[in-house]
């Protein structure tokens, strides 16, 4: 047995660490820091180290905590109250990308089939919301009316998005039905619902069974709740496990220690998970060999990606009510992109729907939008002040909500102790 996968994750820390700290002192987000450390240890740099099958379920397992932990954090109320928001963000945040895309391919590949242009434009639609958590998160602006409308559309986004791949995929051939597709989407919101009622009332009778006692039990509770709604969302309802990470987090908050149990997380995530997560990204850029005519496309295909969200979102937010500057930080929000949009890549690749020398331009961007969403999220929340009509749960504390409540759930008993 090699344990060179001990040195491996050590080297990932510390330079995800000091890289991280060197963004900090830049006014840049911190989650830079660490898809710049994976971006420089890598192939694509000076490839110390190579992506691996165990650093990706690592990671895999990174994003799905953190997505867990957006979860908990989240209000069931507000999420509904972003529920027609979301909706219009997401539903112009795929309009938009997924034209702009077509048009894109069109103008440099004007002897295509339409279904290839077409295909570019859906492998645009993708959002991947785990930076967004993530740099929201470290700005205190998660919690908020624009941080829950971001999560909502995110949710929707992906339901759309695979709603459109699979309607492409279907024209070009493959043997998938539509309407298999949405009863399993269907499906899984309803499988969400009666796990969730059927938690929530197991988890209040179990608590007062144990009086307050042995509380370390509820955390592995909801954990194993949140590895069994990712895994299911992924292999029984074809939807992304992240959603049903998140989904279990929702539930959890919804029980009488949802704070108690998220606030057992932050260590996980943050010394070891989300590291992880983000140097992994940047571990598996490797940067193709590109002609003039490429290059040209790359560039227009970045800038598109980040303006079609931008545009879609942002006019989608502010038909909703929002105003100008919160239709931007919407809008760049939603602009990043992830292993969904490589995903649809490869599926396209496979089935001929996407040129393989187009497969670089599509990394490219990715990568891209992972460094400049954050900043530019960053710059969008800068000298910006939540009003009461913006904020929802909690401002910014040094001490999260979730650690002050799980400090005032275990002190009660210590008080008794010394009585």
């Amino acid at each position: 047995m090699s344990y060179n996968y001990l040195a491996t994750i050590c080297v990932i820390l510390v330079s995800t660490k000091l890289l991280s700290l060197l963004t900090g002192r830049l006014q840049m987000p911190q989650v830079v820091g660490s898809l710049l450390a994976g971006l420089l240890l890598g192939p694509a740099v000076f490839n110390v180290l190579q992506p691996n099958n165990f650093l990706s379920q690592l990671a895999e397992l990174g994003v799905i905590v953190i997505m867990f932990s957006a979860g908990t954090g989240t209000s069931l109320q507000d999420l509904k109250n972003s529920g027609k928001s979301g909706l219009l963000v997401a539903m112009m945040g795929v309009l938009i990308p997924l034209g702009l895309g077509a048009l894109l391919m069109g103008i440099f590949n004007p002897g295509e089939s339409v279904l290839q242009n077409i295909f570019m434009g859906t492998v645009l639609t993708a959002t991947s919301v785990s930076i967004t958590v993530e740099t929201l998160k470290e700005i205190g602006k998660l919690n908020t009316r624009v941080g829950n409308t971001i999560l909502a559309a995110a949710l929707i986004d992906d339901v759309l998005g695979l709603i459109c791949l699979t309607i492409v995929t279907s024209l070009a051939g493959a043997k998938v039905s539509i309407g298999v597709v949405l009863l399993k989407i269907v499906l899984f919101f309803v499988f969400v619902i009666v796990l969730g009622f059927i938690f929530n009332n197991c988890f209040t009778w179990y608590m007062n069974y144990l009086e307050n006692q042995n509380l370390h039990r509820f955390p592995i509770a909801g954990f194993a709740l949140c590895l069994f709604m990712a895994w299911a969302a992924e292999e029984i309802f074809g939807v992304a496990d992240i959603i049903g990470a998140f989904a279990a987090g929702v539930i959890v908050a919804t029980t009488p220690k949802g704070s108690y149990i998220a606030s057992k997380f932050a260590p996980l995530s943050y010394l070891l998970l989300t590291p992880i997560f983000f140097a992994n990204i940047g571990l598996k850029v490797t940067l193709p060999q590109l002609s003039g005519k490429l290059v040209l496309f790359t560039v227009l295909l970045v800038v598109i990606g980040i303006l079609s969200k931008l545009l879609g979102c942002g006019f989608g937010a502010k038909v909703s009510g929002f105003n100008n500057r919160q239709a931007v930080q919407i809008g760049f929000g939603m602009a990043c992109r992830g292993e969904v949009a490589l995903i649809t890549a490869n599926k396209g690749m496979a089935m001929g729907l996407l040129n393989e020398e187009y497969f670089g331009p599509v990394i490219i961007l990715i990568v891209c939008c992972a460094v400049f969403t954050p900043i530019l999220l960053k710059v969008a929340f800068k000298n910006y002040t939540s009003t009461a009509q913006d904020s929802t749960l909690v401002e910014h504390y040094e001490l999260s909500q979730a650690e002050i409540e799980g400090a005032r759930a275990i002190r009660p008993k210590k008080v008794e102790n010394k009585k």
